[in-house]
């Protein structure tokens, strides 16, 4: 017993070097199939490079793995405890007397750690590479193939004021959002509580800046009166740059830091934020599912290699990640359609995970 901390302080580096190759093996596999789906869908659409492609795949790689970090964690830790087991040092340690909840909960701690650290630090980057991404393969293709129009339909606004904007085409240069042949749609709050048409503006192109939309070749209209133009005319926004964007990319594409600023500045102006509810709440509930997956890789590890059957167990556990895995998805769907709140769809997964993995080890270590 004396020994304890230095045999936790040993499963835990085990445990967290077998994450470490999960995570190099799962990350190749990753860029391989990027590279070749870029390959196919970029490298034959446009004259680039294999540089090019390269650069692509690394932008795109670091979300991939943020998805698949729970599966890194069950693999990394299941293949640290049948290590373990095989090579007969778990036999050892426990018949020194040292119980499995001893160096098994140290590693999930550090699990939950890594979640942390996660969801603070690693995905605002992943986030920050993957719009890198979006903007370097737009710029691509657009190269190789003339987009047609697609309409575009942001909405802003407060309490005395909302603006609907509607262009037939965008662009993203340097970070600053351009919409084409753009119109606006200005609502303001009557007495009675509503919102009464107020004007309209048509230009032909709007500029994102900080604070305000920057309009060029502008036709004013407002009810009961002639049109005005002007060459330039600039008009107040409550969106950035960022909030923008987040309208056409999935919630997914917006870092943990943001998602409290999208959520508020997309109710404000009168859009569902259910879908960035969700994803904010799924990930304050990464940590919990980092630690779940590191229980359950531990609990269906420790049968005794010489009692046979440990490969089918280790197999059980995979499945039962997998199958974690569709009921996080599942629940989500279920969340998005309003069946059931988007906090409960979050946080039921992770929660059902570690309480089975508890479960089981208590069984496995307890009778």
């Amino acid at each position: 017993m004396i020994g304890a901390g230095r045999i936790e302080r040993y499963v835990v580096g085990r445990t967290l070097s077998a994450v470490g190759m999960a995570l190099a093996v799962i990350a190749a596999v990753v860029a391989l199939v990027q590279f070749v789906d870029l390959s196919r869908t970029v490298g034959v659409r446009a004259d680039v490079s294999v540089g090019s492609l390269f650069l692509l795949t690394c932008l795109r790689v670091p979300a991939i793995l943020l998805m698949l970090a729970p599966f890194i964690f069950l693999f990394g830790g299941m293949g640290a405890f049948v290590g373990l087991n095989r090579s007969s040092e778990l036999v050892a340690i426990r018949a020194a007397g040292v119980s499995a909840w001893r160096f098994i909960m140290p590693s999930a701690g550090a699990a939950m750690l890594i979640g942390i650290l996660t969801i603070s630090v690693l995905n605002p980057a992943a986030a920050a590479l993957n719009a890198r991404y979006d903007s370097l393969r737009g710029r691509l293709m657009e190269t190789a193939t003339t987009n047609a129009p697609r309409d575009v339909w942001l909405r802003q606004g407060d309490d005395a004021t909302q603006i609907v904007i509607h262009a037939r085409g965008r662009a993203t240069v340097d970070g600053l959002v351009r919409l084409k042949d753009v119109s606006l749609f200005i609502y303001q709050r009557t007495a009675k509580g509503g919102f009464a048409f107020r004007r309209r503006l048509e230009a032909g192109e709007a500029a994102l800046m900080s604070g305000f939309w920057r309009l060029t070749n502008v036709r004013e209209a407002s009810a009961g009166e002639y049109s005005l133009r002007s060459d330039t005319m600039t008009i107040r926004s409550s969106l950035d740059a960022e909030t923008a964007m987040a309208h056409f990319a999935s919630p997914e594409a917006i870092a943990f830091w943001r998602l409290p600023a999208a959520i508020r500045q997309t109710e404000q102006a009168g859009f569902s934020a259910a879908a960035y509810r969700l994803r904010f709440a799924q990930l304050l509930a990464a940590p919990v599912l980092f630690a779940a997956m590191s229980i359950l890789a531990a609990a269906f590890s420790l049968r005794l290699s010489r009692l046979g059957g440990l490969s089918l167990l280790a197999g059980v556990g995979v499945g039962l990640g997998f199958l974690f895995f569709f009921l996080n998805e599942f629940s989500g769907a279920l969340a998005d359609a309003g069946v059931i709140p988007q906090f409960a769809a979050a946080w039921a997964p992770p929660l059902v995970a570690l309480l089975s993995g508890l479960t089981l080890l208590c069984y496995t270590e307890d009778g």
